[in-house]
């Protein structure tokens, strides 16, 4: 009669384990590619042709048993994890397709303005600023405009550009470049500038990575750098 060692559903269980602890889902080679089925089928045939001479020992049939439960356990978790990857995928490209066309305030240097409409901005103040100013650039680099915000708190402070150059002659409608400086404490710094864009499309993060939004301006930033979202 042929007999099946005691020894063989162990190491082969052991092999199982390690290469699912190494690889999740089915895809993994070798061993663990026969499942826990195989597994089970291999504890049967041992235990029908095991050697009566030397049955094999209760304490270490349980062994097996509980080795058995583990390993279910680490591939429904690889399965579930597996799930959870695919609905946070599904939800990214909701919230991206969201987005596309839609107005949102960001941590940003530049934006395309329409200057027949003018535009809203913010400045970020990490203390109070005695002296505070915009300055604003066209996409050849030339300042076309400074606007004086005077003395403002820490916080944040709105500012309005109604589209024209010092002048007061309408601007044409481009990419802009804003530059804001306050006095604190006494010392000209640059200060974080938070401007409309329009989002035109979405870069899907891979990896768990966040998502990335391409403006007009042709500016890429994080989801993480909106403040706000508009209509």
């Amino acid at each position: 009669m042929t007999t099946v060692s005691n020894d063989t559903t162990s190491d082969y269980l052991k092999s199982l384990q390690g290469a699912t602890s190494g690889k999740t889902g089915d895809s993994a080679t070798g061993a663990s590619t026969l499942g826990k089925d195989s597994f089970l089928q291999l504890l049967v045939t041992q235990m029908q042709n095991q050697n009566p001479l030397d049955p094999q020992d209760n304490s270490e049939f349980v062994a097996q048993l509980a080795q058995f439960s583990s390993l279910e356990t680490m591939q429904n978790l690889s399965t579930s994890v597996d799930a959870i990857g695919g609905m946070y995928q599904s939800s990214q490209a909701l919230q991206a397709s969201s987005l596309v066309g839609r107005s949102v305030i960001a941590d940003s240097s530049s934006t395309n303005v329409d200057t027949s409409k003018g535009m809203t901005g913010q400045v970020v103040l990490p203390s109070t600023s005695t002296i505070t100013s915009v300055e604003i650039s066209d996409s050849t680099g030339t300042v076309v405009r400074t606007l004086d915000l005077g003395e403002q708190s820490a916080g944040k402070a709105s500012f309005t550009w109604d589209g024209t150059d010092e002048a007061g002659q309408p601007l044409a409608t481009g990419n802009y470049t804003f530059k804001a400086t306050g006095s604190l404490d006494g010392t000209n710094t640059g200060l974080t500038t938070y401007l409309p864009a329009t989002v035109t499309s979405v870069t899907m993060g891979s990896a768990g990575a966040a998502m990335t939004l391409n403006l007009a301006n042709g500016e890429n930033i994080a989801l993480s750098k909106v403040q706000q979202i508009g209509i």
